[in-house]
């Protein structure tokens, strides 16, 4: 008995039967041999192009669907300028490159590999996909007054999700800026703040990040030789604006920001708005921090590898008195970053120091906690490049160029909004001020649900989308087109 038992086993069957406890449950599967498995592929195949309305991106349809419902035409004709709309219209336009982007385009010229795909044309409402010359030259029509009319856009996009799906009454926001590189004939590109390639001409966009949902608040694209600091005073007054025209003025805002924003009119501006701020302080001669740290017998624990403590700095060239909390990081190997105090034996490794000049109440470690969630922020704007194409310089003209910055953050926030009321799961609020959403980045979203094959067939003259059976891709499916429907 227990040789065929052995046979059989090494035969790739499993014996089945029934709970004698439990008559109905349900047997154990059945181990398959391996030569039902596999499958031998001993030729290549014939390729054919038809025209029988097949498509690569059948799931743009659920996005589809989310946008008729959350007014994007309507703003779109409401703000953007009419000499904007050209044969194709506002709304084909600024459609086709959202879905570009979404489904993985980076270039103009990526438009011609979408051309008669139905979902495509369908998405953006057209029947005809216009040239990348053709769209080139429609984003070379935009100047100041029409970028600021795409901000608008975006602006009212994101207030109207924040206003419904979040329910806190402080907003935290991150402003950075980030470098792009363009070549050497593109307008109002210079050589400025570029760590990697200080020979390059760049653009140098600053971003403000709201923490609690992962949206872009603004952007603003500015040559690279621009320094954060000096010119994000006339940015953040733009900002506050804009929160007060699309939120209003009843949320408790606390900003973030690095060392570039050490600047006393960024401190009088946020003082006389009387928002939170925590900014990282430089370690520049005239402050001495470095003697405040010498002097310093006790620290307090803020965990495992990291102390500090808090002090006042009164600076005299500002008239300014402001609270500082310094840090200092264990690290067991000797970095660029690192400096290493004389006060300190050599034996003790090495530190890493930082500071921060902060008007919040908030403890030492829930200071360090806050400072760190500033890497959501990066994580974003590294969405924004490799996901949605971001660090792309379509033309040569930089009116053409904040266009397409703008329109890319359209997509990421639009991407947001999506996933917030199609059901993304909820968590709780912590101190490095993440997330309150379980968001998916936009590669996963393309592999998920956007990128996926179908075809659109037309059974008894009314149109419809079929795709292949796949019982998780249904179950995502019909649970994002529940949440959407409920939440229209």
């Amino acid at each position: 008995m227990e040789r065929a038992c052995r046979k059989a086993f090494r035969r790739g069957f499993w014996r089945l039967s029934k709970s004698p406890n439990n008559p109905n449950e349900r047997p154990p599967a059945v181990r398959h041999r391996k030569a039902d498995l596999r499958a031998a592929v001993k030729s290549d195949l014939p390729l054919e192009f038809t025209e029988s309305r097949l498509t690569s991106y059948a799931g743009v349809e659920l996005l589809r669907r989310y946008l008729r419902g959350s007014g994007l035409n309507r703003r779109l004709r409401q703000h953007l300028d009419p000499a904007l709309a050209g044969d194709f219209g506002q709304t084909g336009y600024v459609r086709l490159i959202l879905v570009l982007l979404v489904v993985g385009g980076r270039r103009l010229r990526h438009l011609e590999f979408l051309r008669g795909d139905p979902m495509i044309a369908r998405f953006a409402g057209l029947k005809v996909i216009p040239t990348p010359r053709s769209m080139s030259r429609w984003l070379q029509r935009f100047r100041g007054r029409t970028i600021e009319q795409l901000r608008r856009i975006n602006a009212e996009l994101v207030a109207a999700v924040i206003a419904a799906h979040l329910s806190v009454r402080a907003l935290t926001i991150d402003v950075d800026g980030t470098v792009l590189s363009t070549g050497l004939t593109v307008e109002r590109a210079f050589r400025g703040y570029n760590p990697h390639h200080r020979k390059v001409p760049s653009y140098y966009p600053i971003t403000a990040h709201l923490a609690e949902t992962g949206h872009v608040l603004r952007v603003q694209n500015r040559s690279g030789n621009v320094n954060d600091g000096k010119a994000s005073p006339h940015f953040l007054r733009d900002l506050f604006r804009q929160i007060d025209e699309t939120l209003g003025a009843g949320y408790r805002l606390q900003f973030r920001m690095d060392a570039a924003f050490f600047q006393n009119p960024v401190f009088a501006l946020l003082e006389a708005r009387r928002a939170d701020y925590a900014i990282k302080v430089p370690f520049w001669p005239w402050l001495d921090l470095k003697s405040l740290i010498v002097k310093r017998e006790h620290w307090q624990r803020v965990n495992a590898e990291v102390d500090g403590f808090r002090t006042s700095l009164f600076l005299e060239p500002w008239q300014r008195d402001l609270r500082i909390v310094i840090y200092r990081k264990r690290v067991h190997h000797l970095t660029k970053k690192n400096f290493q105090l004389d006060l300190f034996d050599p034996n003790d490794g090495y530190w890493e120091y930082s500071a921060v000049a902060t008007n919040m109440s908030l403890r030492i470690p829930t200071l360090w906690k806050f400072m760190c969630g500033r890497g959501s922020h990066e994580k974003v704007i590294g969405e924004l490049k490799s996901g949605l194409a971001f660090d792309t310089i379509p033309t040569r003209r930089y009116g053409a160029n904040s266009a397409w910055q703008q329109l890319v953050v359209m997509a990421h926030n639009l991407l947001i909004n999506f996933q917030i009321e199609g059901g993304a799961t909820k968590r709780n609020r912590t101190n490095k001020r993440r997330a309150l959403f379980l968001l998916r980045r936009v590669a996963t979203l393309r592999f998920e649900l956007f990128n996926r094959a179908g075809i659109l067939v037309r059974p008894h003259g009314r149109a419809r989308l079929r795709l292949q059976a796949n019982q998780q891709v249904q179950n995502t499916y019909s649970s994002m087109l529940q949440a959407l429907s409920g939440g229209a």
